[in-house]
């Protein structure tokens, strides 16, 4: 018996490879097929099984694709309706694979069909449980997803409640949790770093394991908090249980080379939305008037999500020399599928041209403490979340979180200079290029963000914070 977890970071995403006898199986696979058909291939199995926990919300599965590409059996647990055919299996259900047993236990509460596939060893011994969003490391699936639901979000942590102590709890100390995200999806809100743990450390360590706890704790701790869902999670939804275009469509129309002519004839012909992926520091020094920043590096498919509303928007894009069809897929993921071209030779080409660029006034942190010391009431403006907010921030500084950055534009002035930072200077260009294109002409951008800032030799009561992080 082989298992795998293949995580993606920019998602904070685990799917899962199992393999036993010449069979496999391969749980909450991302759009991008290949990889789990490579692996196949190369140890000469069949791929029989492709098993989802439930329809997921922060990215597009390749449940489709995988199934066409091998044959394989797309399995969904009970409650589940999707426009395709599927297997829709029954609490309890055992599938066999190989020499072991995946036993289905529907989990709901995340959502109502949500599930749970326990994989047990060639012995018959509980070996792992492959929990989707039902169980995180250090935390459980916020239930307030469930596109359309009839129900509430206490309703449906009820049922996570129920779920939790029914299905998975009473299982051995020493069964492997294999979840579908970590720290930093947005499907949780206190998620752990680690990816995989031993249940008797969650039943001891996670908040929503503990014994004594009671729904109604259980209920208000679960939903305290919450900060509303990426508005392109319902799309992801509707895709993940109707179908969505072929991934090789995808990318054959994404992959157009344009040159800078071609470029912006595309750009003011289809109201396209032109993003730049390069770094912020790039993007600083020039860049195509309008244009948005979001870098590739960075957690670049969920702030796509997050700030650009319409899935079906088109996107011209800018990138780095060999790193197109990355932008792509990485689009992709999160069903924005309607990238039209990317520009040829990159800006050194627009540029070339004699077309118009901008830039982006972008300063160290020890400039900022400069002219913070000669005028203490600049305008600053954090883009962190909330809670970063909460935890330390500058005391002069406005709250605007970069998520919500689009729904507070007439908050922030449009003359006055405004002096941008977050963690590290990734959200802050992204907020910056927002505002530019926006028509806010004095936005500076702080590089290295507030931990840098916090380095500098700005006076402690410059800061709201714990003495510990000045």
């Amino acid at each position: 018996m082989k298992v795998e977890q293949i995580y993606t970071g920019c998602l904070a995403q685990g799917a899962y490879y199992i393999e036993s006898n010449g069979e496999a199986a391969v749980i909450d696979p991302l759009r991008e097929v290949k990889p789990y058909i490579d692996r196949a291939e190369k140890n000469g199995v069949k791929i029989k099984y492709v098993l989802e926990t439930h329809f997921h919300a922060d990215f597009v599965s390749g449940h489709l694709d995988l199934a066409k590409a091998t044959g394989a059996e797309i399995v969904f647990g009970p409650n589940a309706q999707p426009s395709f055919k599927t297997h829709i299996a029954t609490d309890g259900e055992e599938l066999k694979l190989g020499n072991v047993t995946i036993k289905v236990l529907h989990t709901p509460g995340h959502t109502m069909e949500s599930t749970t596939y326990l994989l047990k060893d060639e012995t018959g011994k509980d070996y792992g449980i492959f929990t989707g969003d039902t169980l995180f490391i250090g935390d459980v699936g916020r239930p307030d997803l469930a596109a359309k639901s009839s129900m509430s979000e206490a309703q449906l942590a009820e049922h996570l409640y129920d779920s939790l102590r029914s299905k998975i709890m009473p299982l051995a100390d020493d069964v492997v949790v294999y979840p579908a995200h970590g720290a930093g999806s947005a499907c949780g809100k206190n998620m752990s770093k680690e990816t995989t743990d031993l249940l008797g450390n969650q039943k001891k360590s996670n908040y929503a394991l503990r014994a004594d706890m009671t729904k109604e704790e259980f209920v208000k701790e679960v939903t305290d908090g919450l900060l509303p869902p990426p508005g392109y999670f319902p799309m992801n939804v509707k895709m993940n249980k109707e179908g969505y275009a072929n991934i090789d469509e995808v990318m054959l129309k994404g992959l157009q080379a344009l040159t800078a002519e071609a470029f912006e004839a595309a750009a003011n012909e289809t109201g396209a939305l032109v993003l730049d992926t390069r770094k912020p520091g790039d993007f600083a020094k020039g860049y195509i008037a309008n244009a948005i920043n979001i870098g590739i590096d960075g957690n670049f498919a969920p702030w796509v999500g997050a700030l650009i509303p319409d899935i079906q928007q088109p996107i011209l894009f800018i990138a780095d020399e060999g790193r197109e069809e990355e932008v792509v897929t990485r689009l992709a993921r999160v069903g924005y599928d309607n990238a039209i071209g990317y520009l040829q030779g990159g800006m050194q080409q627009w540029e070339n041209t004699g077309k118009e660029t901008d830039t982006v006034s972008s300063i160290s942190a020890t400039e900022f403490a400069k002219r913070y010391a000669q005028n203490n009431s600049l305008q600053v403006v954090d883009v962190r979340k909330p809670g970063e907010f909460q935890a330390a921030h500058m005391a002069t500084a406005q709250s605007t979180p970069l998520d919500y950055l689009n729904d507070h534009l007439a908050e922030l002035p449009k003359q006055a200079e405004m002096y941008l930072y977050c963690a590290g200077g990734y959200r802050s260009m992204i907020a910056a290029s927002i505002l530019k294109a926006r028509g806010y002409d004095n936005v500076v951008n702080v590089e290295g963000g507030y931990k840098a800032i916090a380095e500098t030799d700005v006076p402690q009561t410059a800061f709201v914070c714990p003495s510990t992080l000045k």
